[in-house]
């Protein structure tokens, strides 16, 4: 879907990195039927937001670059609507190597291109339209000595069940953050947490094998904004403690798959601090 519809616009040559980027960039705001942005970096989200079809894109882009700005800087931009010259205008101010969108206005071209190193990419949406790669687009492959695995994506479910688990039950507010966070968190390699407020990201803690790791860091690169955010987990929290450091930092709700061995105590972990969770018995996991 990368590379069979792209259309380089801009730019110098794209290098093995920039397209594995660009792909990742694009999967990910693809999971948004509403407009989003999604900042990436080595292959993962630092930033992602967005916004009801009235919402003003350059808007999201800023909420998305919000989430970490100093991460942000050289990486890359996926937009899963239509770039205009306010939106560009604002994209402009920051180094980026690439961004990818479905399409671009002549005044955005022009706007960007005085970005001499930063590659313009339109790639169409495959959901318009016919798709000559049905079969590859099902499955998600990965090279090993001497063979290779395949596996079928890991795909978003517009109808999967989300059931509370503690006393007190999510806000619709909570709600609608907890359904994006759970998307974004797709995203971010294992152990993969996520922070969001306002269906935008404000922490993400990715990479580490210790769950409770990756809390710690979420909630270091929010901050301030950790205190009200929701927190989306890819996998079970094996212990209570990745419970207890959200907690600590002001997290509100959580999202997550369930099924460890101490589900109770991670249970009793959010009642005690007050907090709403639900298990989706799906985990994302992404490796």
């Amino acid at each position: 879907t990368l590379v069979g519809s792209l259309q380089q616009l801009h730019g110098p040559e794209l290098s093995y990195n920039n397209l594995l980027d660009a792909d990742a960039a694009l999967a990910l705001v693809r999971d948004y039927r509403t407009p989003a942005v999604a900042i990436i970096k080595h292959a993962t989200p630092c930033g992602v937001a967005c916004g009801s079809d009235e919402a003003n894109l350059a808007d999201i882009y800023s909420r998305a670059l919000a989430s970490d700005p100093l991460s942000a800087f050289g990486g890359i931009v996926g937009i899963n609507r239509h770039v205009d010259g306010a939106l560009a205008e604002h994209i402009a101010r920051t180094r980026f190597d690439v961004l990818v969108a479905p399409s671009f206005s002549e005044e955005a071209i022009d706007l960007l291109a005085r970005r001499k190193s930063l590659r313009l990419l339109a790639v169409a949406d495959p959901n318009v339209g016919e798709r000559d790669d049905k079969f590859a687009s099902k499955l998600a492959f990965r090279q090993v000595s001497g063979g290779f695995l395949a596996q079928i994506r890991d795909a978003v479910d517009e109808e999967q069940p989300m059931g509370p688990v503690t006393l007190r039950h999510p806000t619709l507010e909570e709600l609608a953050d907890l359904v994006f966070a759970w998307r974004a968190v797709k995203h971010v390699r294992s152990n993969a947490i996520v922070l969001a407020r306002r269906m935008a990201t404000v922490g993400i803690g990715g990479g580490q094998t210790s769950r409770v790791d990756s809390v710690k860091i979420a909630c270091e690169k929010a901050g301030e904004y950790a205190r009200g955010a929701v927190m989306a987990s890819d996998a079970f929290f094996p212990f209570p403690d990745g419970i207890e450091a959200a907690a600590q930092a002001g997290v509100t709700a959580i999202i997550q798959p369930g099924g460890s061995v101490n589900d109770d105590a991670v249970i009793e972990a959010a009642d005690v601090a007050g907090m709403a969770m639900v298990f989706t018995s799906k985990r994302h996991f992404k490796h």
